[in-house]
């Protein structure tokens, strides 16, 4: 089993034991097993995946972070995490909406990398909610 802590600007999100995390880098997507080899690695916005003890798989959105991983214990840094029940569906369409309006118009005001990371996050949002 491997410790999960997710640790939020809030504070904790969530302390428990898990059997596999599910997740996706910079340098693509990954599942940490029980005794993987330590790592330290940088995430994008993805769904992240957690399979519990029972083998029940619990889905999060995260908005990027970090993730540390060393002997069976599993540090992971984000913005945000969101439950598959906690999303309002509504709220991520119109992020979609807001992010994708501001990509078409391309106007020099207009900072790409920030409307991507947004259309980014609510896409995940999305898919997560399912």
């Amino acid at each position: 089993m491997i410790d999960l802590r997710v640790v939020t600007p809030m504070g904790e999100y969530m302390d428990q034991a898990v059997k596999s995390i599910h997740l996706k880098t910079v340098e693509g997507e990954m599942t940490i097993l029980s005794n993987h080899m330590p790592i330290v690695a940088s995430l994008v916005p993805c769904r992240l995946s957690i399979t519990k003890e029972n083998d029940v798989v619990d889905d999060y959105s995260i908005s990027g972070g970090f993730l540390h991983f060393s002997q069976n214990k599993a540090l992971l840094l984000t913005d945000a995490i969101e439950g598959r029940n906690e999303i309002d569906l509504e709220r991520a369409k119109k992020a979609y909406e807001r992010a994708r309006a501001r990509i078409d118009k391309k106007d020099t005001h207009t900072n790409m990398k920030r409307a991507e990371l947004s259309l980014q996050r609510a896409i995940n949002r999305i898919h997560v909610h399912g």
